[in-house]
């Protein structure tokens, strides 16, 4: 009788936690823009994703989740379903060097690649289960990377990042095959809240091309979950929340040229712990919430703090530490640890832990059919309350954004796109260096996971703008879009202060021409870019001939993306 009720109890929880894939951005676009035309609830913040859609009241014309992923079988009077997931395929192509953002599992690659992903979703009660892999295939082909002809003091100095950061240019010199568990999870769920194990991709923040704190630009990893799937109701508003605990992975490539010398000695340090192990695992915690405020509706305000360290030191492998914590661990949340160095217990626990913390908001204005959003990240923890508030700008990287619709005359709408980051180092890198984004003094593989950066997809030491218009009309979306990047100007100060050399920079002018469209049976998406790269690779070889402002090398590029969402259609019989 026990087990009976048991059981009966189990089955009678609210169900349903399948999540949109991250990486067909098709769904969550449509279900942002139905928001600013006020057609879904403004309470929700889209800053926690990804999103919980089958938990939401959409109208079948925003978002039907019965077509995305139709049920193929119910038992237990409804309590009990087994749905069938949507085929994903993702394909792209390079034709001179690799152009890679915020695809998940995909590498950066030359040549052609694609993804392909399909799977099903099972609940029973709280319990759901989420089978969702991937398989990866990409030419892998070779390009030209950082210049040969660089001086050996360039390349030594290009070295103070890869050295402290697990970033190849190339992973490997043979074609990629892989499978992965992709979108996978299990979970727990009851009313808002959702506990379980995933593999899932994650995005923190309100930006929506570069997450500087978390994104997926990079292969989703293993984690323990705790998170709301829908805004948490309150007297004083909706809070919404993830806290993760994972395990990140190196990619186990090395940077090109590690055979290269300077000063009578390597430049290459291979990435090894203080126990001198190569390529260990990192322990990774974090947290975000968000707040939507009852007095001020749209308006959204959030932070976001994570922290990671070697697997052996979290493991009490790192003796010295304990030692000096008086035979302490560090226990199961070091993420709820001080926040400010003044809080440090021990000294070398602050050296052997990488952290970063940063603050959002998103503004929506439905009544203009508009949103603004903006971060403000550190990736350096402040000595104190007055170091914060003095020296603001030490460490940090700012993202700003506008989106907005205008209504036309032919029953369409243009939509207006715009966002900026900068990751570069302010001017007070001058006095007090903090050293680039997502490199770490002591944790060498810095914030990447199987070989790159978890946050904004631009890089260490980079720069975005990016701006586009496209026409709205059905189910149907057509624009272009104009991206402006500076590639890695930390590095470019680094490299050429000495010879003052200004004719150096790496900046990219990127072209978009894109198309989208909810055909009869599928989703389909195709985006074409040129690329025009000024000075690639830094590099200039200067001719005595000419006046001093010469141009370096400048290089073409042509990317397309191809991305395809196929439901499968179940046929029901009566």
């Amino acid at each position: 009788m026990t087990r009976i009720t048991i059981f009966l109890c189990f089955i009678c929880f609210e169900i349903s936690s399948q999540t949109l894939n991250l990486n067909n951005t098709f769904f969550e676009e449509s279900l942002r823009r139905a928001q600013l035309n006020g057609e879904i609830d403004s309470l929700i913040s889209f800053t926690v994703r990804p999103i919980h859609a089958n938990i939401f009241d959409f109208e079948k014309n925003i978002f039907n989740n019965e077509i995305y992923s139709p049920t193929a079988l119910t038992f237990l009077k409804g309590k009990g379903k087994l749905k069938i997931l949507p085929i994903d395929y993702v394909a792209n192509y390079n034709t001179h060097h690799p152009y890679n953002r915020n695809n998940g599992s995909m590498i950066p690659n030359r040549g052609f690649q694609h993804l392909i992903s399909a799977g099903i979703y099972f609940e029973l009660g709280p319990l759901s289960i989420q089978f969702k892999p991937e398989y990866i295939y990409a030419e892998n082909k070779d390009f030209d990377g950082f210049w040969e002809e660089h001086y050996d003091i360039t390349w030594a100095r290009r070295y103070s990042l890869w050295n402290r950061i697990d970033m190849p240019e190339r992973f490997g010199t043979e074609k990629i095959k892989k499978n992965t568990l992709g979108q996978s999870s299990i979970r727990l769920n009851y009313k808002s809240l959702s506990v379980g194990i995933s593999s899932e991709n994650i995005w923190w923040g309100p930006s929506k091309r570069n997450g500087v704190l978390m994104s997926n630009n990079a292969k989703g990893f293993n984690h323990i979950t705790l998170n709301s799937r829908r805004p948490i109701k309150t007297k004083i508003g909706n809070f919404e929340f993830q806290f993760v605990t994972g395990r990140l992975e190196p990619s186990g490539f090395d940077p090109p040229g590690t055979e290269r010398t300077f000063g009578g000695s390597n430049i290459f340090v291979p990435k090894i712990n203080q126990l001198s192990e190569q390529n260990d695992w990192r322990f990774f915690q974090g947290y975000t919430f968000t707040y939507s405020t009852k007095w001020i509706p749209g308006l959204h305000l959030g932070a976001i703090r994570w922290l990671q360290m070697y697997g052996t030191m979290f493991q009490g492998g790192y003796s010295w530490i304990a030692q000096a914590n008086n035979g302490s661990t560090l226990g199961w949340f070091p993420i709820f640890g001080n926040f400010l160095r003044k809080n440090d217990k021990i000294e070398p626990y602050e050296k052997e832990t990488d952290q970063a913390a940063g603050v959002f908001f998103r503004w929506l204005w439905e009544d203009s059919k508009a949103e603004i959003y903006g971060e403000f990240n550190f990736n350096d923890s402040k000595f104190n309350f007055r170091d914060l508030l003095s020296d603001s700008d030490h460490s940090r990287a700012v993202t700003l954004g506008v989106h907005k619709l205008f209504d036309t005359k032919n029953n369409s709408q243009i939509e207006f796109q715009w966002e900026w980051t900068q990751l570069e180092q302010t001017a007070g890198r001058l006095v007090r260096n903090a050293g680039s984004w997502y490199m770490h003094g002591r944790v060498y593989h810095g914030f990447t996971n199987n070989g790159e950066v978890i946050g904004a997809g631009i890089g260490p030491g980079s720069n975005s703008q990016y701006l586009s218009v496209s026409n709205l009309k059905k189910s149907k979306k057509i624009g272009f879009a104009i991206e402006i990047i500076d590639q890695d100007n930390d590095f470019y100060y680094l490299a050429f202060e000495d010879s003052k050399d200004f004719r150096r920079y790496w900046k990219d002018f990127n072209l978009h021409l894109f198309y989208q469209k909810k055909f009869p049976k599928f989703w389909g998406s195709f985006n074409l870019m040129y690329s025009r790269s000024l000075n690639y690779q830094w590099e200039l070889t200067h001719n005595n001939d000419l006046p001093y402002y010469q141009p370096g090398r400048d290089v073409n590029n042509f990317h397309i993306d191809f991305k395809l969402t196929v439901p499968i259609e179940i046929k029901n019989e009566n």
